[in-house]
């Protein structure tokens, strides 16, 4: 059997990449997919934690005119409902899985903290971050990064509508370089736009590992937990 190249880790997925179908908020066919893919990382013995956005409910910047706080804590909201969701998916497929919120909703999810999201961990359940950080300001990038940092992650597994980290937009730019590999402080002197600045500069401070891949194909979770190349590496 294939052994893992990580023994825990921390998959941020993107809103958008939960209704790929576009036809609606939620894609449950694709999810299924997703689960799946976590499902043999699990059954290989890898410990998965997944902290997703919102995108495809609502984003803060969306909410122009209102005040920032009030826009952004819709969009913790709407991590919510994506974490519900998952975790459906995910018994489902049969999983075991928790949903944690950075904000107490006692009556849908678990309120987070570090050491009960490890016991979950540790007892084979797939934890669910939800709210962001529970705080404005501060995306699931960001959140992402001081999860793997808390449950002491080996890598943030980046899964994107895009199948690595390029120079620029290569659906604009057609001389978009794409990169294999990346520093963070690459990434922030060429203000590349992987994930933002905060995130970029935490992981660095933190030493965490970053890999960022395509999900337009889900079973690219199981190839980077197996240690195949198929986005981009980052690192100090």
């Amino acid at each position: 059997m294939e052994k893992p190249q990580y023994h825990r880790v921390l998959l941020k997925l993107s809103g958008e990449a939960l209704s790929s179908a576009g036809d609606g908020i939620l894609d449950f066919a694709f999810i299924e997919r997703v689960a799946e893919q976590i499902k043999r990382c699990t059954d290989a013995g890898v410990q998965v934690a997944v902290i997703v956005g919102a995108g495809n409910i609502w984003r803060g910047r969306q909410g122009t005119g209102m005040d920032r706080c009030r826009a952004d804590h819709m969009g913790m909201l709407a991590t919510a409902i994506n974490s519900l969701a998952l975790q459906d998916v995910f018994l489902r497929v049969g999983m075991d899985a928790v949903v944690m919120t950075a904000v107490e909703m006692e009556a849908f999810a678990d309120h987070y903290t570090t050491r009960g999201a490890i016991e979950a961990l540790e007892s084979g359940k797939v934890v669910i971050f939800g709210c962001g950080l529970g705080t404005p300001y501060f995306s699931t990038d960001t959140a992402a990064a001081l999860r793997a940092a808390e449950i002491e992650a080996d890598c943030i597994l980046m899964a994107k509508n895009i199948d690595a980290i390029y120079s620029a937009d290569p659906k604009l730019d057609p001389n978009a370089v794409r990169y294999s590999d990346l520093t963070y402080m690459q990434i922030i002197e060429e203000n590349l736009r992987a994930l933002d600045m905060s995130s970029a500069i935490f992981c660095m401070d933190n030493d965490i590992k970053g890999y960022a891949f395509g999900l337009a194909d889900p079973e690219n979770i199981y190839r980077v937990v197996m240690g195949e190349p198929v986005g981009t590496a980052i690192h100090n």
